[in-house]
């Protein structure tokens, strides 16, 4: 990859954005499109439209499924609270049952949503 020479102040935003959680970059991206009033996304399918392949829509929403709660299994159970507005038993078989968290959101918001549990030690799947 070349080396991309940058300004001390964008250099300083750079070294900032590394040092924030995955979820915080997520709602740093989504402040940034909503601000300048563009998407993160355009690029990424140009580039892969250009590179010769065809970039392919696929479904415009998601289930967020819990594959495995992990060891944070009490952190899950408060992100899954969180999410679905469940009380805590509920939330407690759900984890414990593991599969749907949320159903039929968009692409987005199931990312967003995934972030969220995998931080709190969950594997998730998108479906």
């Amino acid at each position: 990859m070349s080396e991309i020479t940058l300004s001390k102040n964008a250099q300083s935003i750079l070294d900032s954005v590394k040092e924030l959680t995955v979820l915080e970059l997520a709602d740093l991206v989504k402040a940034m499109e909503e601000e300048f009033g563009v998407s993160a996304a355009a690029p990424v399918a140009a580039v892969a439209a250009a590179g010769g392949a065809v970039a392919e829509e696929g479904p415009s929403t998601v289930d967020v499924v819990l594959v495995d709660p992990g060891a944070g299994k009490i952190n899950v159970i408060k992100v899954v609270r969180e999410i679905t507005g469940l009380g805590l038993k509920e939330a407690k078989t759900l984890v414990d049952e593991k599969g749907k968290v949320k159903e039929g959101v968009d692409k987005a918001e199931g990312e967003e949503l995934k972030a969220k549990l995998e931080e709190a030690g969950a594997t998730i799947e998108l479906a």
